[in-house]
């Protein structure tokens, strides 16, 4: 268990203290790895008795405390075999014929998720513009989870997540937020009255790209239940090494999070000014359209970038095989900076520009990723 003193610790200094082994004689700095498919026990379970490996394992047991502690819920969380699984898992909470209320633009595995959903649920998909708050409240009635990413994967828009849980609420909706792309140290959505978080912890709580991990947290008992009901009927469990891998991710997660970020921040600026590039969304810029919201629910403005490149999806193309330092591939959230045009995937909607490239800022010298970045660009045009 987490130290009693924890909830008065800044998250930074959490994501190193939190999920530690009791402090006794001789016991182990870093919890152990247990490999154990069944535990013993006789009789009808107790509550709490872990009885069996899909229901429970003490290697899940730090993250999930340590990730309850970071989001603020007053629940420990639970972890799944990945992010797409807990997508899979929160998504479970819409009924059979229900409707949800989707940003028009999120993660590719999530649009997809609810276009099969659609097809053999009987769900009733709403595309949302999250930036128009009003028009996404009035696509509530009548609806059973309202779904937000924000910043938005690829297109950076920024929703006011307050007031739009806050409308949920009031119309009896679910809110889900998948905060993957800002992670708990930049923007806590329970704290802004959403019922349920999501992350791909693949992402920057894993953060070394070598591990594949999902997580959902609540604060509510009664979705807690349902969640690990679905985890444990589905067998979307992780592996105790994935688990332990991605707790030991954590502990650097701050100082990864702020050396991304400090470089992202930087290579907007200059991006701004570049004669290849057409636009670039990016939260920490001035003229974003949504920064000012950003600024209000955020701790920071995260680590990626996206840039549309003059000339269209071939000129895309060729600044990302001239790269040397970024690597052309998907994901985000390692210490390696990637780059990605993500219209090559069939999945994503006709509105992301052909020519949109996503950077996902790693930790290297800002100086050095720049020069990679300035060098493919004007090669190519």
């Amino acid at each position: 268990m987490a130290p009693s003193h924890s909830q008065d610790l800044s998250p930074d200094t959490v994501v190193v203290a939190a999920g530690r082994p009791p402090r006794e004689p001789d016991a182990p700095v870093n919890p152990p790895i247990v490999l154990s498919s069944t535990f013993f026990g006789a009789g009808t379970p107790g509550a709490g008795e872990r009885v069996y490996g899909r229901f429970s394992n003490p290697t899940w047991d730090p993250l999930e405390e340590a990730l309850a502690q970071l989001e603020s819920a007053a629940l420990p969380g639970l972890l799944y075999a990945s992010g797409m699984a807990a997508v899979a898992s929160a998504m479970s909470l819409i009924p059979l014929g229900g409707t949800i209320v989707v940003p028009r633009h999120s993660y590719n595995g999530s649009l997809s998720l609810v276009a099969d959903l659609q097809t053999r649920a009987g769900i009733t998909v709403r595309l949302a513009d999250v930036e128009d708050t009003d028009a996404t409240v009035a696509l509530l009635e009548g609806a059973d989870l309202l779904w937000l990413e924000s910043p938005t994967n690829p297109m950076l828009e920024v929703a006011d997540v307050r007031a739009l849980a806050a409308a949920a609420r009031a119309a009896g909706v679910l809110c889900v937020v998948d905060n993957t792309f800002s992670t708990p140290l930049l923007q806590r959505p329970l704290e802004l009255g959403a019922d349920v978080v999501v992350h791909s912890a693949t992402k920057y709580i894993g953060g070394h790209s070598d591990v594949v991990l999902g997580a959902v947290l609540t604060s509510d008992a009664g979705l807690r239940a349902k969640l690990h009901g679905h985890r444990s009927l589905h067998g979307a469990i992780p592996g105790p090494f994935e688990a332990w891998l991605t707790l030991r991710g954590l502990r650097t997660m701050a100082l990864r999070v702020e050396r991304a970020q400090a470089s992202a921040g930087e290579l907007a600026r200059r991006l701004e000014a570049h004669p290849a590039v057409e636009s670039v969304r990016y939260p920490g810029l001035a003229t974003d359209p949504g920064h000012a919201r950003a600024a209000a629910q955020m701790d920071g403005f995260g680590s990626i970038v996206a840039i549309t490149v003059a000339g269209g999806e071939a000129a895309a193309e060729a600044v990302l095989a001239a790269l040397g330092l970024w690597t052309p591939a998907t994901s985000l959230g390692g210490v390696e900076s990637l780059a990605e045009r993500r219209r090559r995937h069939p999945g994503e909607p006709d509105s992301v520009p052909v020519n949109l490239i996503r950077l996902s800022v790693g930790i290297e010298n800002v100086e050095d990723l720049w020069k990679d970045l300035d060098a493919a660009l004007t090669s190519t045009h």
